[in-house]
């Protein structure tokens, strides 16, 4: 059980979540988008949200300003997050502008939100859960984009409600965050992307 529940919290890890709600995007749109821009895209974002903080991970490591991938203190929590907020501020400078696709422009921009929220409170010494902040932030993108495109995704909806339910238990059982630090991830990542859902839906 203990391996079952450790595995979610990687197969599910925050670096992931972005690019998930990219390519559900490029699945569900009925716009029709050149598969060359497609790929062209999702290269740029794998490179950018996955790789790159993978290798500014190690670079911070090596420079000893983290203990562990695991970030186990608000403290080693701000070096990454002030890194991964510029990395998704290049994101929406140079990748996904509103003018191309303004769902994702603004799906990032949520990101952005949350991710800032996030880092202000880890400088106040409070680890709120990312991994909470990231799932529950690409849940009400799917629910917003079900309801822009007119489609039907209850299975996709239910499967990341037992997804979100398998993170949190994984969380609490391994000891990373109290009932509290899940509550407010869920909150700083589901509300930017609700709030922001009146300037594109």
């Amino acid at each position: 059980m203990d391996k079952i529940l450790k595995s979610i919290s990687f197969i599910f890890h925050p670096l992931i979540m972005p690019i998930l709600g990219v390519v559900f995007y490029f699945a569900k749109s009925p716009r029709y988008i050149p598969p060359e821009i497609i790929k062209a895209k999702l290269v740029s974002l794998f490179i950018l949200t996955i790789i790159l903080p993978i290798l500014l991970y190690f670079l911070l490591k090596t420079l000893r300003k983290v203990k562990s991938i695991y970030l186990e203190s608000a403290r080693e929590r701000i070096f990454p997050l002030t890194l991964n907020f510029g990395v998704i501020l290049i994101v929406l400078q140079r990748i996904l502008t509103p003018t191309q696709v303004i769902e994702l422009y603004y799906f990032f921009v949520g990101i952005l939100i949350s991710t800032l929220a996030c880092l202000i409170l880890a400088i106040l010494k409070f680890k709120a859960s990312i991994h909470m902040m990231a799932v529950s932030g690409l849940f009400m993108f799917f629910v917003a984009l079900s309801i822009h495109f007119s489609i039907n995704i209850n299975g996709t909806l239910a499967l990341m409600s037992i997804i979100i339910g398998g993170v949190a238990t994984s969380r609490l059982h391994l000891n990373a965050h109290t009932s509290k630090e899940l509550v407010i991830g869920i909150f700083i990542g589901f509300v930017p992307q609700l709030l922001l859902v009146n300037y594109w839906l």
